[in-house]
């Protein structure tokens, strides 16, 4: 089987960026979910990146774009607007997402945000690195979160639509394992 690293590779497309560990697998053992350090470092070059997790799934992708290309981010901020209960469980979901990409910040790296006006701008973006948190912003991140911590919009989904794995006969990802 090939490493982790060439099959996130394979999965997106492209390298990921970053320093990266694999918080959540299929049910067929190949990555999921990654977690992403805060902030890339690439030589002299750094920057934030406040997408903490980040789905590496292609059939799990393929469905949220789906739902994405039906207008369903609208119906979600609808619903977020009308409902005093989700915008607090959702708020929430914020402050332990932000909670954890900070905790994750070394002493160096607090410093290089801070030294290029970057910190506050990461310590107050929610998930994804979404300013306004009254929003949601990309399907995909959300999903990613709630595999990996649990979340409200992950949930929400999941009550509305069923997601799929490959099937054992199926394994998409198996793909990637040859040359």
């Amino acid at each position: 089987m090939l490493n982790d690293q060439t099959v996130i590779a394979r999965q997106l497309g492209r390298p990921p960026r970053g320093k990266f560990d694999v918080s959540v697998r299929c049910p067929w053992g190949y990555p999921a979910v990654i977690r992403v350090a805060p902030l890339l470092r690439d030589g002299d070059s750094v920057e934030p990146f406040p997408t903490l997790f980040w789905l590496t799934c292609p059939i799990l992708i393929e469905q949220l774009s789906r739902l994405e290309e039906r207008g369903l981010i609208d119906q979600l901020e609808s619903e977020l607007a009308r409902d005093p209960q989700l915008r607090h469980l959702y708020e929430e979901d914020h402050r332990r997402y932000t909670q954890e990409r900070e905790a994750l910040l070394s002493d160096d790296d607090r410093q290089t945000l801070s030294r290029l006006g970057w910190l506050d701008a990461l310590r107050s973006r929610g998930i994804a690195g979404i300013a306004d948190r009254t929003k949601v912003k990309c399907l995909h991140a959300q999903y990613a979160f709630h595999l990996a911590r649990g979340g409200l919009i992950g949930r929400w989904l999941e009550e509305r639509f069923r997601f799929s794995w490959c099937s054992p006969t199926e394994i998409r990802c198996a793909r990637f394992t040859s040359p």
